[in-house]
């Protein structure tokens, strides 16, 4: 018995190498069951498939693949295979980080997330609605996992002011590796100045311990479940509405402009989807979500019952609430008065959002309506704003200093610098998503799209409207236990194929496809957001797995609700359209399987 748990651990131990060795082996077959390219194309597809999966390489290396494999199986050329890592998409998730990376160098997120903190109030529901109304606004513009490093420091220096507690006073800076950890075992950056900058805070911000009055200890119990339930809400509600946020832009998660690449690749002629009409798609739906969620976790956590808004605060929760006002008044202040630089991003940001959405908003003629139709895409528009910050002065210019001879005379600091811009760019992100699109290519010019979509005859008869809720279902979960980006770029053919094959337009199923990726809150493992919240140890799985299911289906109801209503006259989602029936008769063509 002690030789078959040695070997176990040992196989466990090495799991990766063989997953890595033995996932070509098993998938051998693949390639002599379909037609040869078809087939060839689909074992590279299912082989990135698992180890995207099971993580037997890191996620970029195996984005890389294609670049070996379709080359070498005859499937595409390597000039067509690596012009996929670097699309027009590219250009504006590029022009996305870089924004961030400025309003994260000029400390403009803290003075954002504060400001939102004092305004909402501080009692414990209203403290967890503001934090998740600033981290899902946040994360529409940074990354998830920036967003999440960023709030949680924010989210425990208060904590530590409404509970003088023991367990509240847990040594940051070790909560600090854990995040930071946690964050790059998902190869996605953290924001360690966040983290860095509270835990030097952290003896001023917190008081010492405040012991409850003796009347108080009687009810003990009651007020350390209660002191647990707000810190488990607190925490929990950051990752998810990072998750969320990132649904309502374009450039807030990959899924997102991984859509935008496929269907580029597979339907050239659709211009549907730009900044402007996803916008105004997800971002009625991140605003109905974030509440219901809000209220679910409030219900759950931080003590909203018909009997709560009854029931009169005790002296202990009174003071705690105040400690906690003045801790946030005092960061706000700490930050100081407003300097031109954070100023100049702000408007800078500012016009990046405004330009992006108006360029083409689909409901009114755009200001890209000016110039040669089709050569302006959200890429110019993103690129040409970020350009900006890297020679506008971060100091206000004066016109003395040109008359003044004796004055100092030292290059002007510029809003951002090449070196920090390169430092928070996930370059693994970008692979990813090359890898996506090299994929996608790949099922286009072997025909494998076509064999699939010939393999799907069998669900004409299911109504779009049912398939559509069991999509964001299956989806929903698989990518519990899967990378988003991953998820997406795997299903993604396969929707546009059943879409076809229903006669329904191809947005109808590959727009509930892409944000149900993002809908991932039940496990740890299932996002970095998760992962970082998860690692400061106040959490158990348990927790997740109760609230996350609840909010997994309250998503997928949410998402149907907003597919088959308002997505129907932004995307024109009631007819089937002409850029489809081009690939529909692409694919008739072809002789039955």
């Amino acid at each position: 018995m002690a030789a078959l748990a040695a070997v176990a651990k040992k196989v466990w131990s090495a799991r990766r190498l063989l997953v890595l060795v033995l996932t070509p082996l098993v998938l051998l077959p693949v390639i002599f069951a379909l037609p040869p390219k078809e087939g060839r194309c689909l074992f590279v597809i299912l082989l990135m498939a698992v180890y995207w999966c099971v993580e037997a390489l890191p996620l970029a290396v195996t984005a890389l693949l294609p670049v070996i494999f379709f080359p070498f199986m005859g499937i595409l050329p390597s000039n067509k295979v690596c012009s996929q890592y670097f699309l027009d998409t590219h250009f504006l998730f590029l022009s996305g980080l870089i924004m961030a990376s400025a309003i994260e160098e000029w400390n403009l997120h803290r003075r954002i997330a504060l400001k939102v903190l004092m305004f909402v109030g501080i009692q414990p529901a209203r403290l967890i609605l503001g934090m998740m109304v600033t981290t899902s606004f946040l994360s529409m513009w940074l990354s998830n996992t920036a967003s999440t490093a960023m709030m949680l420091p924010i989210a425990n220096a208060i904590l530590k002011s409404l509970f003088g507690q023991k367990e509240a006073r847990k040594d940051l800076n070790r909560e600090i590796e854990e995040n930071a950890a946690a964050a790059q075992r998902n190869g996605l950056p953290t924001v360690p100045t966040e983290m860095q900058f509270f835990a030097s805070t952290e003896d001023k911000d917190c008081p010492d311990e405040v012991e409850a009055p003796l009347d108080l200890q009687a009810d003990s119990k009651k007020e350390e479940e209660y002191r647990k339930n707000i810190w488990k809400g607190f925490l929990i509600s950051i990752p998810y509405s990072a998750s969320i946020g990132g649904t309502a832009t374009l450039t807030g998660t990959p899924p997102n402009l991984i859509l935008l690449g496929q269907l580029n690749s597979f339907f050239p002629q659709c211009d549907l989807v730009n900044f402007g009409s996803w916008f105004i798609f997800a971002f009625p739906l991140m605003i109905l979500f974030l509440l219901v969620g809000w209220l679910w976790i409030s219900f759950l956590y931080g003590g909203i019952t018909l009997r709560g808004w009854r029931k009169k605060k005790s002296e202990f929760r009174a003071s705690a609430e105040d400690r906690a006002r003045a801790v946030i008044r005092e960061e706000f202040q700490n930050l100081g008065p407003i300097k031109f630089a954070e100023q100049a991003v702000f408007v800078l940001f500012c016009m990046f959002a405004i330009l992006l959405f108006s360029r083409d908003p689909k409901f009114i003629p755009g200001w890209a309506s000016f110039f040669t139709p089709g050569f302006l895409s959200d890429a110019v528009t993103g690129v040409s704003i970020v350009t900006i910050l890297f020679f506008f002065p971060s100091q206000k210019p004066s016109l003395k200093w040109w008359f003044d001879f004796k004055a100092p005379n030292r290059e002007t600091e510029p809003l951002l610098t090449w070196k920090k811009a390169q430092k928070t760019v996930p370059w693994n992100i970008i692979l990813l998503l090359g890898g996506g699109f090299a994929m996608a290519k790949g099922c286009e010019e072997s025909g494998l799209s076509s064999w699939i979509g010939g393999q799907l005859h069998l669900l004409e008869n299911v109504s779009p409207m049912l398939a559509v809720l069991l999509i964001t279902m299956v989806i929903a979960f698989f990518t519990e236990f899967a990378s988003n980006t991953a998820a997406t770029i795997i299903f993604l053919p396969v929707l546009a194929e059943l879409a076809i094959r229903l006669r329904v337009n191809p947005l109808y199923m590959m727009i509930p496809g892409t944000v149900g990726c993002s809908y991932a809150f039940m496990l740890p493992v299932s996002t970095a957001p998760n992962s970082i919240a998860f690692a400061s140890g106040h959490l158990m799985v348990k927790d997740m797995v109760r609230t996350g299911l609840l909010m997994n289906l309250m998503g997928i109801l949410l998402l149907n609700l907003a597919i088959n209503t308002w997505a129907q006259t932004i995307f024109q989602l009631g007819t089937f359209p002409d850029w489809a029936s081009i690939h529909l008769a692409n694919i008739t063509a072809l002789p039955p399987p």
